[in-house]
């Protein structure tokens, strides 16, 4: 079960994380169904769900699945797609609620801290097709960082890509750019720094050739 589709536009992120949670742990829950009446927050809720693979205490699992639906969401707000797109494979898969029950424990006590501070403001960072390309371009680095096998990353990728997600569900530009600031700091160390990403590259061009 998910809020009906009059309310989803208005509900709060935690209410959201507690309607995806209410229900059989054994449930599966389907991508196009979360996606689903949530208007400019739709992205921030494609992100949030591709982000929990992140968080899975199995190392290179969490990356390799994260991975690819992170570039999947910034891809597409790269190239200014105003509604998300989804394979149809994809749009019927996505997390059980156990997943999800289990994480809600874990982030409910920060989402209170959250809705505190965080509220609607600077819309242009969120809504200027710069800065969604930006946004876009930031996330399509930090999804083939978190695939990498880069130890010891996933829980720091997870979390700044949570504030992406949150910022875009929140409609708060402030929090974007803050997000923007750590992603530029984990690009610059984990990718450039290291040549995790110019390794990525040549891997990537050395199939194609």
């Amino acid at each position: 079960m998910t809020p009906d589709v009059g309310s989803r536009e208005e509900a709060g992120t935690r209410d959201l994380l507690a309607a995806m949670a209410l229900g059989e742990p054994g449930d599966q829950l389907r991508f196009a169904d979360l996606l689903t009446g949530l208007g400019k927050r739709v992205f921030g809720m494609m992100l949030f769900v591709a982000t929990l693979p992140a968080f899975i205490p199995i190392p290179g699992v969490g990356g390799a699945i994260g991975g690819p639906l992170v570039v999947l969401v910034g891809a597409q707000l790269l190239i200014g797609l105003r509604k998300p797109w989804l394979p149809a494979w994809l749009a019927e898969r996505g997390p059980h609620r156990s997943a999800v029950q289990r994480f809600e424990i874990v982030l409910e006590p920060w989402f209170r801290r959250l809705e505190r501070f965080s509220r609607p403001r600077l819309p242009g960072v969120l809504d200027h097709r710069a800065a969604i390309m930006f946004t876009g371009l930031q996330l399509v680095l930090l999804g083939v960082l978190l695939a990498l096998p880069i130890p010891f990353t996933n829980y720091v990728f997870g979390l700044l890509l949570l504030a992406y997600a949150l910022a875009l569900l929140e409609r708060d530009g402030a929090l974007m750019v803050w997000a923007w600031v750590g992603g530029a700091v984990a690009i610059g160390f984990f990718g450039v720094l290291s040549g995790a990403l110019a390794t990525a590259a040549g891997d990537w061009l050395g199939r194609l050739f």
